[in-house]
């Protein structure tokens, strides 16, 4: 079971992602802007976090570059969600640092496997 961190403004994809991940056996924290996410992930230290892109008061890509220059959340791999799959967004959340990009609509089964995935890469197994 992972610790995972989630942030999404939107509250049916938010309650969406929770549930899909809970079910999973991950324990769930969520939040629904970009500063939240951050303080949150200062306080918790998660096993990942999962971001939006587009939300208010830090965009997903502000919360990601914040979160790996901090020497304590530098290491926690990073997901985006995003309605935006053009190759500029794509490449832009690589740029700052994350590890995956998964678009929406998604399935259940594919945001537990990137996840799975992600994190089985994180502790090298």
């Amino acid at each position: 079971m992972a610790r995972i961190l989630i942030a999404d403004d939107e509250r049916d994809i938010r309650e969406l992602i929770t549930f899909i991940l809970t079910f999973a056996g991950h324990e769930v924290f969520p939040t629904t802007n970009g500063e939240e996410a951050y303080q949150m992930a200062i306080q918790i230290i998660p096993d990942l976090i999962v971001l939006d892109v587009r939300m208010p008061r830090m965009t997903g890509y502000e919360v990601c570059e914040q979160i790996k220059l901090n020497s304590s959340t530098r290491e926690i791999p990073v997901v985006f969600l995003s309605a935006k799959g053009q190759e500029s967004e794509v490449k832009m959340g690589i740029d700052v640092g994350a590890e995956e990009y998964i678009l929406k609509p998604f399935s259940p089964e594919e945001l537990i496997e990137r996840v799975k995935s992600v994190l089985v890469g994180k502790n090298g197994r």
